[in-house]
Formats: structure tokens, sequence, C-alpha cells
């Protein structure tokens, strides 16, 4: 039997029992794992930085909003993702992974990351509720900005700009904060 006559569900699938028991860094996505890289690449990481520095600032204000750096949310049984920059606003009262939908994500693209952050994760996070996805490009020092609107049917993300600089307001539900993108590509 030739790979092009297996289907999916021939493959086996995990789950976050089996997630807890593996060495190194990993994602599930819908039963499927994928190994992270290493550590990122120093561009990546100052970017990820600035990021994190800035929504941490800017929301210092809010009681309910509060900026992580990668941890381990957990989307169901069979996907747990680890977002490069999130949002969460409300309780979580586990404290060894996220189990609500952060408001705000952003993931950071790498060579090895571009299409599963582009693609596969785009739909994960739309499918969950995310309400803003940033897409940044380090190398082209741009940020796609999608925001989940409800259309006739279902929700579907829309994109709100490619922001090279300038601010963007992200209503978080409990607060608002006006992001600089131009802040995130300084040297």
């Amino acid at each position: 039997m030739g790979l092009a006559m297996l289907k999916m569900e021939d493959f086996p699938h995990y789950t976050y029992d089996d997630y807890l028991e593996w060495e190194g860094r990993w994602e599930l996505i819908s039963g499927i794992p994928y190994a992270m890289v290493p550590a990122p690449a120093k561009k990546h990481q100052r970017v990820s930085l600035k990021i994190a520095s800035q929504l941490d600032s800017l929301l210092d204000h809010c009681e309910k909003c509060v900026t992580y750096l990668p941890i381990d949310w957990q989307i169901d049984e069979f996907t747990v993702v680890q977002p490069d920059v999130l949002v969460v606003c409300g309780d979580n009262l586990d404290e060894t992974k996220l189990s609500i939908t952060p408001v705000l994500v952003f993931e950071i693209l790498s060579p090895s990351t571009h299409r599963k952050d582009r693609v596969v994760k785009y739909r994960l996070y739309e499918n969950a509720g995310v309400k803003y996805y940033c897409i940044v490009d380090p190398e082209t020092r741009s940020a796609d900005v999608f925001q989940l609107k409800s259309g006739d049917k279902e929700k579907k993300y829309r994109e709100e700009g490619d922001f090279r600089e300038g601010k963007m307001v992200f209503d978080l539900g409990s607060c608002s904060t006006a992001f600089d993108f131009g802040k995130i590509f300084e040297r």
C-alpha cells in the first residue's frame, strides 16, 4: 500500500496526557505532534520581547488582562499550543497551563513555522475564538492583524491591516489599548 492510500485516521493521534510525557518543546494540534525548534533566532526573540514588554506596560492599569510569553494553552484534549505572546483577560485558575481562550495572540514567523502560523494556527485560533491574531514577520518588518468578526453563519477573521508602523487599538473587552507596531521593529 502506497502513502497516497493512507488517510489521516491511519496515523496515530495523541492527547494532552500523552503530551505531558514528552521531552523537549512540542505543540499538539488535533492530535498531531509538532516539534518546536530548539530556540528562536535572536531577531525573533528581540521582536517577541518588544511585543511582550509593550503589552505588559500598556495593560499595567487593567486588573483583568495579563500578558504571557509561551505558555501551554490547552484548547481541548487533542490540542495544546504555545503562542509566542498572548493576552488573557479573565480568570485562569490553572497555574500550569492556560485553559481559557486568549483575546490577543502574536505569532512571530520563522522559516520553520511560516506555514503553520499562517495556515494551521490561523484556522485554529479562528475556530477557538481568539479575537485578534497578529502574524509578525521580522524579515519584512511587518505585522498582519486579523480580527474575529461575526458573519451570517459563523465567525471569521477579517484583516485589519498590514502594519509596519502606526498604532492599532485592541478592544480587549475589559479594557482597550493602542499598540504601536513601529516600536517592535526599532533596532
